[in-house]
């Protein structure tokens, strides 16, 4: 059996912990004393989160993508194989420890996403970005707790609320695309995107390259 071997732990801002394990080859971000939230073993819904979504983006001039949630940067570097050299990746995580594992050895397991110059780091919440911002992005990718069922901090309901969502939908450039992570299904929550403004799909993904759980992602675009 492998062992599992608790690395680090890093103080989510406003309460709580998050844990980085090792567990034989692989690394885990846990919540100390609940569940696994992220791994580089199962990192599938991650990659498809970009990969759903930067490709109707990546011919644009100077792109500009905002992600909310670095987690094990899998997405950020997903991302960043579909956008241009002039494209700009703005990266929002509220844990700094999250941003030091990946500044470290977690991010050798995704290619060290965040040496590429494209990318900007803000250690913020990703709601204080979308509150601040003009109609900034193309499109925004949001990884943030368990999905629309928070997991970690309550104060994540706001991203998926009505007015959270009407605020990404301002703050998206024309034909601009917001793609959402979850680890379920949710009818309120598409419910609300279209009361937003979006027309959306929704995508089934699987957790680890087409087998493991069933996680879905909502794409939900700006109409023309």
């Amino acid at each position: 059996m492998k062992r599992v071997i608790l690395l680090d732990t890093a103080a989510i801002p406003g309460g709580g912990e998050l844990g980085l394990y090792e567990h034989g080859d692989d690394l885990v971000i846990k919540v100390m004393g609940g569940q696994d939230l992220m791994s580089t073993r199962t990192h599938g819904s991650a990659d498809a989160l970009a990969d759903l979504i930067c490709p109707e983006v990546a011919g644009r001039e100077r792109a500009r993508v905002l992600i909310g949630g670095l987690g094990v940067g899998f997405t950020l570097a997903a991302a960043l194989r579909h956008l241009g050299p002039d494209a700009e990746v703005v990266v929002a995580e509220l844990v700094p420890g999250v941003v030091e594992w990946n500044r470290g050895a977690l991010g050798e397991h995704a290619g060290h996403p965040l040496r590429d110059e494209r990318v900007t780091v803000e250690e913020v919440d990703v709601s204080l970005i979308l509150k601040a911002s003009g109609r900034a992005f193309d499109a925004i990718l949001l990884d943030v707790d368990n999905g629309p069922e928070g997991l970690t901090r309550k104060s994540n309901d706001w991203l998926y609320s009505k007015a959270g969502l009407t605020a990404s939908f301002r703050v998206l450039r024309p034909r601009g695309v917001l793609g959402v992570w979850s680890a379920g299904t949710d009818r309120a929550f598409t419910k609300r995107l279209g009361q937003a403004g979006f027309e959306v799909d929704e995508v089934p993904v699987r957790a680890h390259r087409g087998k493991g759980a069933r996680h879905l992602i909502w794409v939900a675009r700006v109409p023309e």
